[in-house]
């Protein structure tokens, strides 16, 4: 298999990782504008010596992602295309790969452009290829925990009446005053704690302010412990689409340690995360600007160690009671190599996800995650790299 990563940064080179993991990946590109900088734990794919004069598997290769003509290049050498680029990137990439006879999967990160993928499920079935958006940790892994959960109540003849999805990338040693250090993009958080949450109620979905109904999830991990969740958007992606009107309640939630949401909130309500400019002293200043400026270098520990908190839970109906199904997940910073949780969790799930592309366990065509990735294997492939996804109910 000859794959394609797009994107060195955190989650590509982990996704390129994972897929060197394998013997029958004979071929890893991992294209950005500059590879020259890659992390530590891939050095001994490029290095001739480490190899013993073996020919290297992994291509660190330049590239413009801009470059539609550069990129199709590497596309047409490709069986499957990993993308880590970030999210606007999704739709036109999705493109060149299926013109090109490659399979494509990506991170998701926004729901329209998802709604643009799948308008290309004709040309990706012409070709002989599958397309899956969101197929990092959330929207991704929850994804297809949620879906095996319907799937497991339905078949068991129960009538699904909630989904609850609740995420959290967190630092082993919380500090405060914000108790949260960066594991992907400072400015992402901030778009997700500014933009309404859509959500399934009663049927229907509906808008919710980020940052609120705060509720407490405690874990059993007593280096946990409770935490607090509140809503913020993205998580659910397609699927409130999918199920309004089947489903009376469905939800994402985002876990962050007890008081971080009330202050987010605070900063927030004062205008910090504007993203219209003001006047300082005769000079237009974009306030988000200020706060990344002010927040990213104080949120960046680049010796902290990070751990992903998830839970989705499942409850029905049948015969007058109550069913569940669910699973939880607590990983941790890999010390071993240097990689994140955050990491494992969505650059593993982008990688297994093209592997499974790849071996044409998914039939072609254009399909989010939740609508065709087998969660029994997917979550068997995880436990092989000690992504360890317990059932809670």
């Amino acid at each position: 298999m000859r794959m394609l990563v797009l994107g060195a940064g955190l989650q590509g080179s982990a996704c390129a990782f994972d897929l060197l993991q394998n013997p029958d990946v004979t071929e890893v590109r991992l294209a950005d504008l500059n590879v020259s900088r890659l992390p530590a734990f891939l050095a001994p794919y490029t290095d001739a010596a480490a190899l013993g004069g073996a020919k290297p598997r992994l291509l660190p290769t330049p590239l413009d992602a801009k470059d539609a003509e550069a990129v199709r290049a590497l596309m047409r050498q490709s069986d499957a295309v990993m993308s880590a680029l970030p999210y606007y990137f999704n739709g036109s990439m999705a493109r060149h790969a299926v013109e090109c006879g490659a399979h494509f999967t990506d991170l998701g990160g926004n729901t329209e452009i998802v709604f643009e993928q799948k308008r290309l499920d004709a040309a990706a079935k012409a070709a002989n290829v599958s397309v899956i958006p969101d197929t990092g940790l959330a929207p991704g892994m929850v994804n297809i925990l949620a879906q095996h959960g319907i799937d497991l109540l339905q078949r068991d003849g129960a009538s699904v009446q909630s989904v609850r999805i609740f995420v959290g990338g967190l630092p082993q040693h919380p500090e405060p005053p914000l108790n949260y250090q960066i594991v992907y993009s400072l400015e992402g958080v901030l778009d997700y704690y500014t933009t309404k949450s859509s959500i399934v109620r009663d049927g229907r979905q509906q808008p919710v302010t980020a940052l609120s109904e705060i509720e407490p999830v405690t874990f059993a991990d007593p280096a946990i412990g409770t935490l607090e969740a509140f809503h913020t958007a993205g998580g659910l992606s397609t699927m409130g689409y999918r199920y309004e009107g089947q489903i009376p309640t469905m939800e994402y939630k985002t876990l962050r340690y007890p008081g971080h949401a009330k202050m987010m909130e605070a900063i927030r309500d004062l205008g910090f995360f504007d993203l219209e400019p003001v006047e300082v002293k005769g000079v237009r200043v974009v306030p988000r600007d200020v706060a990344l400026a002010l927040m990213g270098p104080r949120l960046t520990k680049p010796h902290g160690q990070d751990l992903v908190a998830l839970r989705v839970v499942v409850d029905g109906t049948k015969d007058g009671r109550t069913v569940s199904r669910g699973w939880e997940l607590v990983d941790r910073y890999d010390t071993q190599r240097g990689i994140s949780a955050m990491m494992r969790t969505t650059g593993y799930s982008l990688s297994i996800t093209g592997q499974l592309q790849a071996q044409r366990v998914i039939p072609p065509g254009v399909c989010t995650p939740d609508e065709c990735v087998p969660a029994e294997r997917y979550m068997a492939e995880l436990g092989k790299r000690g992504v360890d996804i317990k059932s809670i109910a």
